[in-house]
């Protein structure tokens, strides 16, 4: 299995740009409101909502621990919406991606998240399902709500292995 191990890095912006947006509060902000009170950081992700009656969503996740090394075994992408998970703690999660591979998912890459990072998976993007690593792991979600098949699932053959080295 040491050919489909795969090491956990750090999430950054451009490692994860070809997959969708970092949600992170960094610099600084880009419009001070509330009579000076507030930083705003503006715009962060790209959202997109396509088909009959799309329309955006907030929903709340509540997630079990995953632990590491961690069975990658299973990824999904949403042909009709982008997706943002934003933790409501200050826990790490894990955030797996893979580029498409004619309809396929390709290697995957598996990144660690720093206190205070969220991300948004562009539309149709592969990616595992939530990985906390903490029990009861709270999440707003951010997606799309509406008709039509919005979920693909793909179950590797072989399963790949996330590790932290």
């Amino acid at each position: 299995m040491s050919d489909r191990r795969i090491t956990l890095q750090p999430l950054t912006a451009k490692a994860f740009a070809p997959f969708g947006d970092v949600l992170e509060a960094t610099g600084e902000p880009d419009k001070i409101i509330n009579a000076g009170q507030c930083g705003r950081f503006h715009d962060l992700a790209n959202l997109d909502f396509t088909g009959k009656d799309a329309r955006p969503g907030i929903s709340l996740f509540r997630s079990k621990a995953r632990t590491l090394p961690y069975t990658l075994d299973m990824m999904e992408r949403h042909p009709l919406g982008s997706q943002a998970f934003i933790p409501m703690s200050a826990d790490p999660f894990m955030v797996i991606v893979a580029p498409d591979h004619d309809g396929v998912p390709g290697t995957p890459l598996a990144f660690l998240t720093s206190v205070g990072q969220g991300v948004n998976y562009h539309c149709n993007t592969w990616h595992g399902v939530l990985t906390p690593l903490v029990d009861d792991a709270l999440f707003g979600v951010v997606d799309r709500i509406g008709e039509g098949g919005n979920l693909e699932e793909y179950v590797f053959e072989e399963p790949w292995l996330i590790c932290e080295t």
